[in-house]
Formats: C-alpha cells, sequence, structure tokens
C-alpha cells in the first residue's frame, strides 16, 4: 500500500470525500505516473485544515491506495519527481483486532465494572474472545440517562446514580465526543471503525479532528452494548458496585464483588463470584476510590486540574482561526487549543473545547456544581466553550492521604454551590471583571449557556488562589495567540473540577493491581488515559491482558 501525504484542496473541492478523492486522484496519477485503471482501490486517509496563511485556508489530505498486482510499488516508487519523493511512502496495514475466540474452561466470567468507553471497550473484547462478561454500570442505559439529564437541567433534582458522569458511555457520551488523542496506536483505527459500525458518521475515520457529537454518541454506546450481548456477554444497568474481595493470605487474589442494584424503589445486594475484575469506574466513582483504600489497594495521588469553562462568541472564534473564509460552509465551527507556561512551573490550559456548543451540569453529588462542555454533531450553537485548567500537583494537596484532591474537588463544588445560591446555579463573571478583581453583576452580548443558570459574582472564591492567581497571570498570554480570547464580556462559569482523576489506582506493567492478583485498573477513574479515545484503547488493553492470564 502507498500512501500521497501533502495534497492541497480548496475549500470548495475538500467539502467531501468524493471531491476529495477527485483531488488526491489527480496527484496520484501526476506523481507515480500511472493510469486510473490501474490502481486497485483508494481512500481517503487524512483531512486536516491548514489556517496558518489567514488569506489562504484550505485543506491538507493524505491518500491510502492499492496497485493492481501487475505493478510493482518499488518500480512505481523510483518514477516519483525527487522533489515530491518526501510525500510518498509505502506502509504496511498495522490493524489491530479485537481477539478471537479462546478455550477457557470452566472458569468464572469476569466482570468489567463501569460502562463507559473504557468498560464498554473491554467487555467487548471479552465478548469477542468467547469469555461471555459481566458488565455492570451504576447508572442508566442511554435512553433513561438522557432523561435524568433532561429532569436535572429542568427542575435541579439530581439522580445521583444517572448524570452527565453516571451512565452508559460514561461522561464523554454528554461532551462534544472528540476523538482526538497525542498518542499513536493500533488499536484507534479499530476503535473508530467499531464506532463508524455503531452509527458513527464515517468521516472520523479520515477527520484530523474527528467528534461525534452528544446527540449521536448515546445511540453509538446503545448499538456496542448490542454488540456486546450479542457475543454472549451480560450488561446490567443501574447495578452498583460496593464491595471487593480478596482472599485470605498474602496472595490477595479476587474472590468475588459484592453489587447493589438500584433499580426498583428498595436497593437489593448480591454477591458475584469472579477471579477477574476489569475496574473501569471512572474519574467521578469517589466511592470506589474510598472502598478500594478500605481494602488496602495502592493507591497514589496524581496530577489533576481545576479551573472554569470561557464561552466566547464562536463566530469570534471563527473570525479569529479563519480569518475572511471563516464562513466557508465546508470549514464548520473553529476549534482552539491554547497553553501558557509560567516560569515558576506554574501553567494555564485550555482543554475540551467544544465548538458551537454549551457548558453543561456536571455534578453526581449533591448540592455542588461541576460543570463541563458538550456540543452536537453540527456544532451549530452561538457559544464556544472550553475548559480553562491549571494544574494540581500532589505536593499542592494537604496531608498524606492519596485521597486529598478528591476531598480539594469536594471543597470547591460545594463552595461553588454556594456561591451560585442553591438550586445548582453556577457562578459566573465576566472575564474583564475577574481580571479587575470586580465582582459581575450581569452579562453583556454572551450569554452564558449553563442550563440552570448563573449567579453574577467573583470567582475568587470559588478555587484555590494559586489557580486563580495563574489564570489572571496566564490569560493575556493567550490572547496573544488567539485575538480576541480575553473579550471582555467573555463569561467564566465555575467549576471544572472533573477533567481528571486525582488518584491513581497503581498496577504493573500486566495492567494488574499491586498484590491483587485478577484486578486490572483501566481508563480515566484508574489514572491511565485522558479521552475517549486513550480510554477505549486501555480498555482494549487490560482486557488483552486478563486473556493473557489465562494463556500463561
Amino acid at each position: 500500500m502507498l500512501e500521497i501525504s501533502g495534497i492541497t484542496a480548496t475549500l470548495a473541492q475538500g467539502r467531501g470525500p468524493h471531491s476529495c478523492l477527485a483531488v488526491g486522484l489527480r496527484d496520484v496519477v501526476r506523481l507515480l505516473r500511472v493510469l486510473p485503471h490501474e490502481i486497485a482501490s483508494i481512500e481517503l486517509h487524512r483531512k486536516s485544515i491548514d489556517a496558518r496563511h489567514k488569506d489562504h485556508v484550505h485543506f491538507i489530505l493524505s491518500i491510502r491506495l492499492q496497485l493492481i498486482d501487475t505493478l510493482d510499488e518499488e518500480r512505481v516508487l523510483a518514477r516519483v519527481p525527487a522533489a515530491d519523493k518526501h510525500r510518498v511512502r509505502q506502509v504496511r496495514a498495522n490493524e489491530l483486532s479485537f481477539p478471537t475466540p479462546i478455550p477457557h474452561g470452566s472458569m468464572k466470567r469476569p466482570v468489567v465494572v463501569g460502562a463507559g468507553c473504557a468498560g464498554l471497550f473491554a467487555a467487548l473484547a471479552l465478548a469477542e474472545a468467547g469469555l461471555e462478561p459481566l458488565l455492570i454500570e451504576r447508572g442508566d442505559d442511554a435512553r433513561r440517562r438522557s432523561q435524568a439529564v433532561a429532569h436535572f437541567e429542568q427542575t435541579g433534582e439530581l439522580d445521583c446514580e444517572s448524570n452527565i458522569q453516571f451512565g452508559l458511555g460514561g461522561a464523554g457520551t454528554f461532551s462534544d465526543g472528540k476523538l482526538t488523542t497525542g498518542t499513536k496506536n493500533p488499536a484507534h483505527r479499530l476503535i473508530l471503525d467499531t464506532f463508524v459500525e455503531a452509527g458513527a458518521p464515517r468521516d472520523i475515520l479520515w477527520d484530523a479532528k474527528p467528534h461525534i457529537g452528544s446527540d449521536i454518541l448515546p445511540t453509538v454506546v446503545e448499538h456496542i452494548v448490542d454488540r456486546i450481548r450479542m457475543r454472549g456477554g451480560e450488561v446490567r444497568f443501574r447495578t452498583k458496585l460496593v464491595d471487593i474481595e480478596r482472599s485470605q493470605g498474602t496472595s490477595g487474589d479476587i474472590v468475588g464483588v459484592t453489587v447493589e442494584h438500584t433499580s426498583d424503589s428498595t436497593a437489593s445486594t448480591e454477591r458475584i463470584p469472579c477471579d477477574h475484575v476489569i475496574l473501569a469506574c471512572g474519574h467521578s466513582a469517589r466511592d470506589v476510590f474510598f472502598l478500594l483504600a478500605q481494602r488496602g489497594f495502592a493507591l497514589e495521588r496524581k496530577t489533576f486540574a481545576m479551573g472554569v469553562r470561557i464561552e466566547h462568541p464562536q463566530a469570534d472564534i471563527n473570525r479569529a482561526q479563519y480569518g475572511h473564509a471563516a464562513d466557508a460552509p465546508a470549514l464548520g465551527a473553529a476549534p482552539y487549543k491554547l497553553v501558557h507556561h509560567l516560569k515558576d512551573g506554574r501553567s494555564l490550559f485550555t482543554f475540551c473545547m467544544c465548538p458551537g456548543g454549551t457548558v453543561v451540569a456536571a455534578t453526581s453529588e449533591p448540592h455542588a456544581v461541576v460543570t463541563n462542555g458538550a456540543s452536537l454533531n453540527a456544532r451549530d450553537g452561538s457559544n464556544a466553550n472550553a475548559a480553562l485548567l491549571v494544574n494540581v500537583h500532589p505536593t499542592d494537596l494537604a496531608g498524606d492521604s492519596p485521597l486529598a484532591g478528591i476531598e480539594l474537588q469536594r471543597t470547591c463544588e460545594r463552595g461553588a454551590y454556594q456561591l451560585g445560591g442553591g438550586a445548582y446555579r453556577a457562578p459566573a463573571q465576566l472575564l474583564e471583571d475577574f481580571m479587575h478583581h470586580v465582582p459581575s453583576t450581569g452579562c453583556g452580548d454572551v450569554v452564558p449557556t449553563y442550563p440552570l443558570g448563573v449567579t453574577w459574582t467573583s470567582l475568587d472564591d470559588a478555587l484555590p488562589p494559586y489557580v486563580i492567581d495563574t489564570m489572571r497571570r496566564c490569560l493575556p498570554h493567550l490572547d496573544r495567540k488567539l485575538h480576541g480570547f480575553m473579550r471582555p464580556d467573555a463569561v467564566l462559569t465555575g467549576v471544572e473540577s472533573r477533567s481528571s482523576s486525582p488518584v491513581t489506582i497503581v498496577r504493573d506493567r500486566s495492567c494488574s493491581a499491586l498484590d491483587a492478583s485478577g484486578l486490572f485498573p483501566c481508563g480515566e477513574g484508574a489514572g491511565y488515559a485522558g479521552g475517549i479515545m486513550s480510554a477505549a484503547t486501555d480498555g482494549i488493553r487490560c482486557a488483552q491482558a486478563l486473556i493473557n492470564t489465562l494463556a500463561g
């Protein structure tokens, strides 16, 4: 297979995959000096936006193709002009597949805890291997979960087990559904293909910054659950992990879990014997972290981040990123990603930027305010929003408890609830007022999208002083990188506290928890992922590690 990169397409040429392929085919014929009928297959591999020069915004494409059998790739490569040789290379498909069924005798079925992306892909990999896993999720399926979220936004009545953090698909389901990742792994294509087979748009296969959207993701994850069940797995909702049982003695092997069923008005418990547990509980399953500490599992503090959500008019971001091409239909809503590092080691960065999206109410605990961002597949909302975050290091925390980060999160979330005046209203402040230490009294032209309403105030008491100070010192530098970022009436809404887990559940190189054979900490909650793609990848990794223990 050959790959040709650096193909330029105008905004008109790059609107759809077919027009992109037409542009790519012309480049292929010219560079390789082949005829169209000598190409056995051709596909769009990657499509990105080049907006470095605002007067010439365009697309950059990569194409992959197979030649007919009578043509030798090496000889064809030799024809490529010297000036273009760096754009053409041979590639070998390094495709990963799910495990094929393996013999497993009379072993107890493995249990997967948590149906976020890590747990879903772990359970799917185990199901494909014929191990008939049991996947348990404390929250609801996609339909009931969507109803619970809508009910909370309309009434302020929170379901602590089914919300934006808990339920099928995990926290990623009610987000932008971004599938970007800073790492390369053969599992990524497998994950994308799985999403497409489950109903995600095909453009995630080639878009350089792919996303699905919170309107499509619920259906996608429901279809993945259907596939797990078709392969012999079982999926139970409203089933919460409440205990992990270990064998007596020094080995500490896993011998069972206890779960609580909360689907009825009266909760009931059940003990499930098992030898293998993949623990993909998510970063907000704080009760699980306290359970692990009580049961003597190895936990460590890890760096996490806290801050606020910032909202601008999406049209402003489009103009800043794309100049005169801002309204071109082919471009859509513009994203951004910003960071500034101070000399004292502190940094401010944007995270989970949602073009054309909304700020959502993401608490999972009563009398607490947590913000996050989400957008639909079309990204056609009037505002852009992003998390504006500062890292919190283990050395910033008091005491020596590995759970100190959770306590800090809770303190800030409950403080935000009080600043908001109760009823899950969020504290908010205009950017100019924030920079001048002045409480806000109302909004400007940027209307906040947080669904339960905001209370205009000062955010100084919502977060630790070093977070607030770092934000004030860094914001002018972000404005230099993205003109207009310091718009005076941009809205800051607090608090954003759940971007990552403050705890690592320590595991060894085989993905097994220390001194606890049979337990595989997995995904964001365990401290080993940071988004949908990395979580799904870690789910597959842990499933394979579990399978390896059966073979060895």
